[in-house]
C-alpha cells in the first residue's frame, strides 16, 4: 500500500495556542484608584517574567527540543504522516529547486517511481542499518527522481522511526561527532524500479548521498544520487564533500552532491509543511 492510501486517513491538523493575555481579573485595579510606582513596577516584572517563561516554552519546539504537551503532540503527529498524508504531498510529482544546483543554478526534478511503504531491511548498507538501529524503523518511504536533463537519478527516503525526541537528538549528535554521514560504508541504497530510467541505478552506481537525522520529528531524511546512464562510480563522495568550493572530482563537477542535498532538503520542507507552520525551518 502506498503512503496515504489507507481509507479514512485525513491530513493531520495541528493547532498552536496563542499566548494568553491579561485582563482586569488577572491584574485587578479598581477604577479611579492610583497605583503606587513600586506596586506598578512589581506588576510589570511579573508580566515580563511570565512572558519570558512562555517564550522559552514556545521556542523549545522551534529549536528541536519539545518541552511541553503541545510539542510532544506535534512530534507524535509528525511520526504518523507516513499513513495519513497523500504521497504527492510527501513526494511531489515535480520538485522545483531554485538555486539548488552548482553556482546557484536552478534545478527541477520529476518523480519517476514511488516504492511501496516497507521496512528498512534492504534499504541501507549493513553498517548504516546498524547505526540507525537505536531509533528503530516504523516505516520507510522512498521515491526516485530524474533531473530535467535526464542525466542524473536520485532516490530520496523518509525513515519514520520508533524513537522519542531524546533518542533522535542522541543519534544526531553521534552522526555529527563521528562523521557517520560522510562514510562510504554507511550509504543508503537507491530504489531502482524496473521499466524506468532508474532501472540500472544500483549500489555500484551510487555517486553522492546525504543523511539527515531530524531532532524535532521522528524522521531520518536521506538521498542518494548517480548518473542516469548506469555508469559505475569507484569513489563516491558525500554531498558535503562534493559541494565544497573548488572540488574537481567527477562527482563534484557533475553536481551530484547538489542533486542529493537539494532534493533531500525540499522533501524535508514538504514533510514539515504537512505538520504545520511551526515546524518549518530553513534547509
Amino acid at each position: 500500500m502506498t503512503p496515504g492510501a489507507s481509507p479514512g486517513a485525513g491530513r493531520p491538523f495541528v493547532s498552536f495556542a496563542e499566548p494568553e493575555g491579561y485582563d482586569e481579573r488577572a491584574r485587578p485595579r479598581p477604577l479611579g484608584v492610583r497605583i503606587r510606582p513600586r506596586v506598578a513596577m512589581a506588576a510589570a516584572c511579573v508580566v515580563l517574567g511570565l512572558g519570558l517563561i512562555g517564550g522559552s516554552v514556545t521556542g523549545s519546539w522551534l529549536v528541536g527540543e519539545p518541552g511541553d504537551g503541545g510539542a510532544q503532540d506535534t512530534y507524535a503527529t509528525a511520526g504518523s504522516l507516513w499513513h495519513s498524508v497523500p504521497v504527492d504531498q510527501l513526494f511531489p510529482r515535480t520538485v522545483i529547486g531554485k538555486g539548488a544546483g552548482p553556482g546557484g543554478a536552478d534545478r527541477t526534478w520529476t518523480r519517476i517511481a514511488v516504492a511501496p511503504d516497507s521496512g528498512c531491511a534492504n534499504a541501507f548498507d549493513p553498517l548504516l542499518r546498524k547505526a540507525l538501529a537505536p531509533v528503530g524503523c516504523e516505516r520507510l518511504l522512498r521515491a526516485t527522481y530524474i533531473d530535467a536533463t535526464q542525466s542524473h537519478v536520485t532516490t530520496v527516503g523518509l525513515l519514520f522511526t520508533d524513537a522519542d525526541a531524546a533518542a533522535m537528538r542522541a543519534l544526531d549528535t553521534r552522526f555529527a561527532k563521528q562523521g557517520l554521514d560522510r562514510r562510504t560504508d554507511l550509504m543508503p541504497r537507491p530504489y531502482a524500479p524496473k521499466g524506468t530510467l532508474a532501472a540500472g541505478f544500483g549500489d555500484e552506481q551510487r555517486a553522492s548521498w546525504t543523511v539527515s537525522v531530524l531532532t524535532d520529528a521522528p524522521v531520518v531524511v536521506y538521498a542518494v544520487s548517480g548518473w542516469a546512464d548506469d555508469r559505475t562510480v569507484d569513489e563516491p563522495e558525500s554531498a558535503e564533500e562534493a559541494m565544497r568550493s573548488g572540488s574537481t572530482t567527477a562527482v563534484a563537477q557533475a553536481g551530484l552532491g547538489h542533486e542529493a542535498q537539494g532534493l533531500a532538503d525540499r522533501v524535508e520542507r514538504a514533510l514539515r509543511k504537512n505538520v504545520g507552520p511551526a515546524t518549518e525551518q530553513s534547509s
